[in-house]
């Protein structure tokens, strides 16, 4: 097998009494895009930090294609962080602040220097604006200068620490394709540490979910998505309906449940440590659910009525309530029109459904 080109294994650091990531096990292919995802707080800028040789482990070791990272200083590693603030010289030109971390190296000639920093430019889309200061480019060609310095030391590993964050919601959507191809050329591999879940989402190949210093789940968007393994990474990543249940028995492929919340019985996917009799949590992704006027085919089907709704141009947000819960439900607007586009309006009496694939049983 092929051994992993980053492994962290069972990394623990405390600042006195306080333990900020406790025990972190996880590997990272050549060429990845490995997101850290948590709120504020979870450990995963630390992590990172112990990555580029800021912070040493107090527990555990790190090791990078294949050599232990134990004691290395960081200008010692192949290794380049990208701060959330850039961090770019606003007195030197953009061509400049590429060019910065190339002084140093000794090997390089200055034509050399000069020709890396006109190909870095050239990734970034950065050319005409080689002789231009930081203040006379906008947000995101700054951040574009950043990445620029960062790969222009060829660094095996690449570290950004909230590269987005900075930029307004347009832009960030734009830049985080931009990321993507410009990884896609160069093959380094990223982490990136980020609270934003749509972020980590688009961007990232595999994502580690972070809380109170421990990872909670590592998989791909769709798995930590549509198959999370608590009701902690259910509730982080995206929006989520949950209601106290308890397994009635097994209908293959199916788990049979009791759900007081929604006022009766449901067909949900199987989980195999699920037993009869059990506590678990059922969870339902708002737009996995159906809302309509008529009572549909499905297994799963309650009625309710609107409690509020929110109008957002392609979909909109229901508020339902059934007897014993406030369900959240999204709807396409496909259809033009004030009245129209909407599926539902407030205090209308309507159905809910959804499918037993859709019905996620967390247990413990």
């Amino acid at each position: 097998m092929e051994e992993p080109f980053l492994r962290i294994e069972g990394v623990s650091k405390s600042f006195g009494v306080f333990q900020a990531v406790k025990d972190v096990s996880l590997t990272v292919g050549k060429g990845e895009i490995f997101a850290l995802l948590g709120g504020s707080g979870c450990g995963k800028t630390t992590l990172l930090r112990m990555l580029a040789g800021f912070e040493e482990p107090t527990a555990g070791k790190i090791f990078l294609d294949g050599r232990d990272m134990s004691g290395v200083p960081p200008w010692e590693r192949p290794v380049h962080m990208m701060f959330q603030s850039y961090a770019i010289f606003p007195h030197m030109t953009v061509e400049a602040n590429v060019g910065y971390g190339l002084k140093h190296e000794k090997a390089m000639s200055k034509a050399d220097r000069a020709a890396r920093v006109a190909e870095m430019l050239d990734l970034v889309q950065l050319t005409p604006f080689a002789k231009r200061k930081p203040h006379q480019i906008s947000g995101g060609q700054r951040q574009r200068v950043a990445l620029a310095r960062a790969l222009a030391r060829q660094p095996k590993l690449l570290l950004l620490d909230e590269p987005l964050a900075a930029l307004d919601k347009k832009l960030r959507e734009h830049t985080q394709f931009e990321l993507m191809s410009i990884q896609e050329r160069t093959g380094v591999t990223f982490i990136v540490v980020t609270h934003d879940q749509e972020e980590a989402m688009t961007l990232a190949d595999r994502i580690a979910v972070m809380d109170k210093g421990e990872v909670k789940q590592i998989g791909s968007p769709t798995e930590i998505y549509e198959f999370p393994n608590s009701r902690f990474v259910a509730g982080f990543i995206g929006s989520v309906n949950s209601f106290e249940a308890t397994v009635i028995g097994r209908e293959r492929p199916h788990l049979r449940l009791s759900v007081p919340g929604l006022g009766g019985e449901v067909l949900a996917r199987d989980v195999p440590a699920a037993v009869e009799g059990q506590k678990v949590t059922l969870a339902v992704r708002p737009e996995k659910i159906l809302l309509g006027k008529e009572r549909s085919a499905s297994a799963n089907s309650f009625q309710g009525h609107v409690k509020d709704l929110a109008y957002f141009g392609k979909d909109s947000l229901y508020r339902v309530a059934l007897p014993d819960a406030l369900v959240q439900a999204h709807a396409v607007n496909a259809r033009r029109g004030d009245e129209g586009a909407r599926v539902a309006d407030w205090n209308d009496d309507v159905w809910l459904s959804f499918e037993p694939a859709s019905a996620i049983v967390l247990v413990g």
